[in-house]
């Protein structure tokens, strides 16, 4: 995360919820994100967003988050967009399909660890690359 400069604790605060409760759920959702672009591997660019977008619409079913794996593929270029097409979303599909439930793993002790080993551990598929991804997809 220090290398992609930003840290979970930057969110601003969840609004609109007034239970404790589920605004803590809330609020650790939007800060496991952040991380699941680290544990997966996917850039912060749009590609990569969308890609983790339809991780988190298959291992969640939020609705928000499947609209923005459906919708969001509009703002890419043709190439970009066969790309998450034709590689991205299916690496997605399998790779929460392998991963166990996102919302319920213990981040804070495997922190430490090196990411290679926390996703053998977990099961996680890291994403392709961009470059890799519109490569295939060319193919």
């Amino acid at each position: 995360m220090g290398v992609r400069a930003f840290s979970p604790a930057e969110r601003p605060p969840v609004r609109f919820i007034a239970d404790p409760e589920l605004a803590y759920v809330a609020t650790r959702y939007r800060e496991v994100h952040d991380l699941w672009h680290v544990l997966f591997g996917c850039d912060t660019t749009v590609l990569g967003e969308l890609a983790l977008k339809a991780v988190e619409a298959a291992q969640t079913g939020l609705p928000s988050a499947a609209l923005a794996a459906l919708v969001g593929p509009l703002r890419l270029g043709a190439e970009r967009r066969r790309a998450f097409r034709a590689v991205m979303l299916p690496w997605a599909l399998r790779a929460a399909a392998r991963a166990p439930d996102l919302l319920c793993l213990d981040y804070e002790s495997a922190l430490p660890r090196p990411l290679e080993e926390v996703r053998a551990e977990w099961g996680i598929e890291a994403a392709p690359g961009r470059a890799q991804a519109v490569a295939q997809a060319a193919v």
